[in-house]
């Protein structure tokens, strides 16, 4: 990362004749997202070389923060990979959910550089784990010494297609979700399949809400290879077991994070808040943290787009048949429709209210237009979020009829 600084006016008078000058500064960015499978097979160069900017040779040292429980399963492996290469890893494990997710985590990783006596120019931080790890480790290297480079290996999906792809970091503060953070980027991110293979379904279930999120707003192609395959290749943990999953799998999980990171490329900064990735993430980060720990967060955003893809069919922008075909799909991807969080008064209205305070006054509200499209509303009222829940209830149930809500006539064939 470089800021080119520039004096755009130079020395002027200001009021009253004082002095005044303004300043813009060029905030270039770069960084890699490298998929590489068995990262930390002995005689797999990826870390060692994979990465230009962040190279590691015979003799260097790392930090490397992990989650616990990761290290339960990977730990032994990681080490001897570290051994084998002569790399003197100091390796930190870390309880890493959203539980925990507050500053006092930021605090223990920031504990551990300092002890590390890091050096920040040559010595990035590893974190290995999930989106939760990830996030903390990023915003405590983005504090140290004003900014230390880190390295993301993800280990969860949610962490492949999502969070370990982006700019932000972040921690929880109270009751709002990743309300503490900053925009600092890794130096790169390794993406490495072979760690979902000890993930729980309920895990790659949290991971493909993400995906599915791309294919609502994005991309009928993938919604379809979803409907198809994306059971499948969920049971399969992704791995790619035959040739048939293998192309399944690697066609839903690239095409997610080339979405992605097309949309992100141009905003990373998040100048433009019209920002269709905030896709299920109006009213998600309120019922997440109201249903703690009830909910993943990958489950919150399900139930934000369960409920949108609703308020889309009173709309008349997505027809009934398209509606049962996307709230299909996401059960065969074991994502729920519906909480009982839902249900909780006023709390749909004060989710949107945050909405609007982080969006500078304005709904912002990505909506599904079909499959594959969306547009942004500034217009939805407390009425039509009660109108949706109880649409959604019935869909939820099995029989949208049952809501009792009228959807349009022109969409109902």
């Amino acid at each position: 990362m470089r800021s080119d600084t520039v004096f755009t006016q130079g020395l002027r008078q200001g009021v009253g004749g004082s002095p005044f000058w303004t300043v813009e500064a060029v905030r270039q960015v770069r960084y890699h997202v490298v998929s590489s499978t068995g990262l930390f097979a002995p005689g797999n160069p990826a870390l060692m070389t994979g990465c230009p900017d962040a190279p590691m040779l015979p003799g260097d040292r790392r930090l490397v923060v992990i989650d616990e429980n990761v290290d339960k399963l990977y730990g032994a492996e990681m080490r001897a990979y570290f051994s084998a290469h002569e790399i003197d890893a100091t390796v930190v494990p870390l309880r890493a959910d959203e539980a925990v997710k507050q500053w006092d985590a930021v605090s223990l990783v920031v504990d551990a550089m300092n002890d590390f006596g890091i050096d920040r120019r040559r010595e990035p931080v590893l974190a290995v784990g999930g989106g939760v790890l990830t996030d903390v480790v990023g915003f405590a290297a983005s504090l140290y010494r004003r900014g230390t480079p880190y390295i993301r290996i993800p280990t969860t999906l949610i962490g492949l297609v999502d969070a370990g792809v982006g700019v932000k970091t972040g921690v929880n503060y109270e009751r709002g979700k990743n309300r503490l953070g900053t925009y600092a980027p890794a130096t790169a991110t390794f993406l490495d399949r072979s760690f979902l293979r000890s993930l729980p379904l309920r895990h790659i279930s949290n991971g493909l809400a993400e995906i599915l999120k791309m294919a609502l707003i994005r991309s009928e192609d993938l919604f379809d290879l979803l409907e198809s395959a994306g059971a499948e290749a969920r049971a399969d943990r992704m791995q790619g077991t035959t040739e048939e999953l293998a192309r399944a799998a690697d066609g839903i999980i690239t095409e997610s994070i080339h979405l992605m990171l097309e949309e992100l490329q141009p905003n990373l900064w998040e100048s433009a808040l019209e920002r269709c990735v905030d896709y299920g993430h109006t009213f998600s980060p309120t019922l997440e943290m109201h249903a703690l720990p009830a909910l993943l967060h990958g489950e919150a955003v399900g139930i934000d787009m369960a409920l949108t893809t609703a308020m889309a069919t009173l709309r008349g922008d997505v027809s009934e048949a398209q509606a049962e075909r996307i709230y299909g799909v996401m059960r065969t991807l074991g994502l729920p429709l519906w909480n009982e969080v839902l249900e909780v008064p006023a709390l749909l209205g004060d989710a949107l209210r945050d909405s609007v305070r982080h969006r500078d006054g304005q709904q912002r509200l990505p909506l599904p237009v079909g499959i594959g499209q969306h547009r942004f509303v500034n217009d939805v009222t407390e009425t039509e979020l009660r109108n949706a829940t109880m649409l959604l209830r019935g869909y939820a149930n099995g029989h949208a009829a049952s809501a009792g809500v009228l959807v349009p006539a022109r969409l109902s064939a």
